[in-house]
């Protein structure tokens, strides 16, 4: 019996938390997808990036305060760090905001899929516009830059 319930333990560590989406090959395409005609931010993080977890607050205020723009947040650590981000996406009071984590331990083709050019450095948003094109930034963000891009998309 312990057998079992130390298997299912390891299952559970292993997979993305239920509010989590798994961010696996092809989802980057599928969102741009879903982005079509209206804009949409996906922000890249990691539990080990200290800029990110300062960052992670501000999403959930800019998510209440901007409700019309799509925003997405995009766990790049391990499947395996999986309840540890889902406590710090909870903390950050991110419930409402739609959440992907990295689903495959090979993490530079999830990445190379976003851009061939991006080698991982955190913290990364793209702004997916209405037409349809990208804006990555790189590092720390300027919320307001953000909300004044919001804006200009909601016209």
């Amino acid at each position: 019996m312990s057998r079992r319930v130390l298997l299912l333990a390891a299952l559970l560590a292993a997979t993305p938390a239920a509010a989590m989406e798994p961010f696996a090959r092809g989802s980057y395409a599928a969102l741009r997808e879903q982005a079509a005609g209206r804009p949409m931010v996906v922000h890249f993080w990691s539990l080990t990036c200290a800029p990110c977890m300062v960052e992670l607050p501000h999403w959930a205020s800019l998510a209440r305060r901007a409700p019309d723009l799509r925003i997405v947040l995009v766990n790049t650590d391990p499947p395996e760090q999986a309840a540890a981000v889902e406590r710090a996406a909870k903390r950050a009071g991110l419930g409402s905001v739609t959440q992907y984590g990295f689903a495959d331990r090979f993490a530079a083709r999830l990445r190379f899929e976003v851009d061939p050019d991006w080698q991982g450095e955190l913290p990364r948003t793209d702004l997916i516009a209405r037409d349809g094109s990208t804006r990555a930034l790189l590092g720390t963000l300027d919320m307001a830059m953000l909300e004044r891009w919001s804006r200009e998309q909601a016209r």
